[in-house]
């Protein structure tokens, strides 16, 4: 696929990618326990139209989200473009529900397995282009086995790559004495900045490429957020019960909006967009998995694949960070 848009390697794979790709969580809706809320089909479909027509060329989604609808969503939105423009398709597996759809990690293998068959024939595609783990289990010892399946259905054709979302450098070293890890995915914006002393270091020693999730924490950076919507969040969207969005965290953290908004003023861009060149700024950070609702959002943040930050801008957010 053509761009527009500045590529940069995934680890040691052959996926160049855009430095910002599209998000699938919100558009698995409302109905199960991390969604975002009623979502209209048609608005997502529009929202990956927009972003592949300004040049993303990645798609980052997940069986977890909506149960698959989240891919069946993606699927009917590729469905109208050629194959030549067609973007990379990432998923995850791993990650279930239970009859009351609460969250349940698994790495048995032929759960793995059934869930690849499964995402396969929901995008509609002959081979995942990055297959990852969303969640590791409690038991490191878990990795060996679906780690193992994982590099397995890259032998028999079924997956491109395979990669890990959510794990600790622990998780990290087991996984990689099994097969190579083309890519981790975490959460990674000015509020949430863990990975920074041990995990982006052990990334940049072994090759592993980064894909970043929540650059906008959730939203809470966009400069859209407020007090007020906050708290009229409603009972179907996660974030209404996460604190991040809760007195005292919120406040701080809108706080943090306002110097961004600052920067971002001095150059005609959103909150957002220097929330996620922040996240850009970091060299071993390969790209950041950007979410949309609908196309303006999109128009929102693309900006971000070619800001970049000064010197001193990224002190003056330092300076403000909670």
């Amino acid at each position: 696929m053509k761009t527009m848009l500045a590529t940069r390697r995934l680890g040691a794979s052959d996926l160049m990618i855009t430095a910002v790709g599209f998000g699938a969580w919100a558009i698995g809706g409302g109905e199960w326990k991390f969604g975002w809320g009623d979502q209209s089909d048609d608005a997502s479909i529009a929202a990956i139209h927009r972003a592949l027509d300004l040049g993303v060329n990645w798609i980052d989604t997940a069986h977890a989200y909506g149960a698959g609808y989240s891919e069946s969503v993606v699927a009917k939105a590729l469905a109208s473009v050629p194959k030549s423009e067609r973007p990379y398709v990432f998923t995850k597996c791993a990650q279930l529900a239970d009859a009351n759809g609460d969250t349940v990690i698994s790495l048995d293998p032929a759960s793995l397995r059934e869930e690849c068959e499964g995402s396969l024939k929901r995008l509609g595609v002959e081979a995942i282009d990055l297959y990852q783990i969303h969640w590791p289990t409690d038991t490191i010892d878990d990795i060996d086995a679906g780690w193992s399946t994982l590099a397995d259905l890259v032998r028999e054709g079924k997956v491109r790559y395979i990669g890990v979302s959510n794990f600790d450098v622990a998780e990290l070293e087991r996984a990689r004495k099994i097969a190579p890890i083309t890519s981790l995915q975490p959460p990674y914006n000015p509020i949430q900045r863990d990975i920074e002393s041990e995990i982006l270091p052990y990334c940049d020693q072994h090759g592993i490429g980064v894909i970043v999730y929540s650059p906008m924490a959730s939203g809470m950076l966009t400069g859209a957020m407020t007090k007020e919507r906050a708290a009229q969040l409603p009972a179907n969207d996660w974030r209404s019960r996460n604190a991040r969005f809760q007195e005292p965290a919120l406040s701080r953290n809108l706080a943090l909006v306002d110097t961004l908004r600052r920067v971002g003023d001095r150059h005609g861009r959103s909150p957002g967009e220097v929330a996620i060149a922040w996240t850009l700024r970091n060299p071993v950070v390969t790209g950041a998995i950007v979410g949309a609702r609908d196309a303006g959002q999109v128009d929102g943040w693309i900006g971000a694949a070619s800001f970049r930050l000064s010197d001193s801008e990224i002190a003056e957010i330092a300076a403000s960070l909670p």
